[in-house]
């Protein structure tokens, strides 16, 4: 599945590398969210997989600093 190698790759990373990656999800959907607004968006499922995407980096920030805890 591409979830579960994503979340590998996400558990491989340092935290300054998933506050970079967490913010650059935030900013992409922001544009997605735009560009649907003003119907210039022709895949809105990429909307719902960006979203997840910034759930799954969230997750593995919270595992990460609960278990250096």
């Amino acid at each position: 599945m591409k979830s579960k190698k994503y979340v590998e790759d996400l558990r491989a990373k340092s935290a300054a590398e998933l506050n970079d990656e967490l913010v650059a999800a935030k900013k992409e959907l922001f544009n997605l969210r735009f560009q649907n607004a003003t119907n210039q968006l022709d895949n809105t499922a990429r909307i719902t997989e960006v979203r997840k995407n910034i759930a799954r980096i969230s997750t593995v920030i919270a595992q990460n600093s609960k278990s250096a805890d």
